[in-house]
């Protein structure tokens, strides 16, 4: 019981629940972009709304970099905190741009997926992601120095 009241969570805690969030809003948003991105390539006009003064073709393409190139750092936790604003940016336009006039319930999953995309910009991809086999090495290189 004591374990559970715990407020001080584990590292590894951390890292698990880091790689959860990771890997579960990047298939998630992957399921939302690919879809753009077959528009975006497809032969068909392009069906989107121009944002923020841009032609809908390049406020598309912008979407589906973010929902689809982003993803996949995410999903590999490479740039995480990187790839993170953009899906950001995304989300706050979809939620308070696009969706304004609209009621609460259609702004909602923006709103949720924005959560864990600014849970990712301030904490980082974790233990398990390519970011820390890339830079543990030097990290460790610069501690031994110290």
């Amino acid at each position: 019981m004591k374990r559970l009241l715990n407020v001080y969570p584990s590292a590894t805690g951390i890292d698990v629940a880091l790689l959860i969030t990771r890997v579960a809003v990047a298939f998630l948003m992957l399921a939302h972009g690919l879809p753009k991105m077959e528009q975006l390539f497809g032969d068909g006009p392009i069906q989107f709304p121009a944002v923020l003064g841009l032609s809908a073709g390049i406020s598309l393409a912008l979407a589906v970099f973010a929902e689809v190139v982003c993803s996949v750092l995410i999903l590999g936790g490479l740039g995480t905190r990187l790839a993170a604003i953009p899906l950001l940016i995304t989300m706050l336009v979809a939620a308070f741009y696009v969706h304004l006039p609209d009621p609460f319930a259609q702004k909602e999953l923006a709103i949720m997926y924005l959560i864990p995309y600014v849970v990712l910009l301030l904490m980082g991809s974790g233990r398990y992601s390519l970011d820390y086999l890339i830079l543990q090495p030097s990290y460790k290189r610069r501690l031994s120095m110290e």
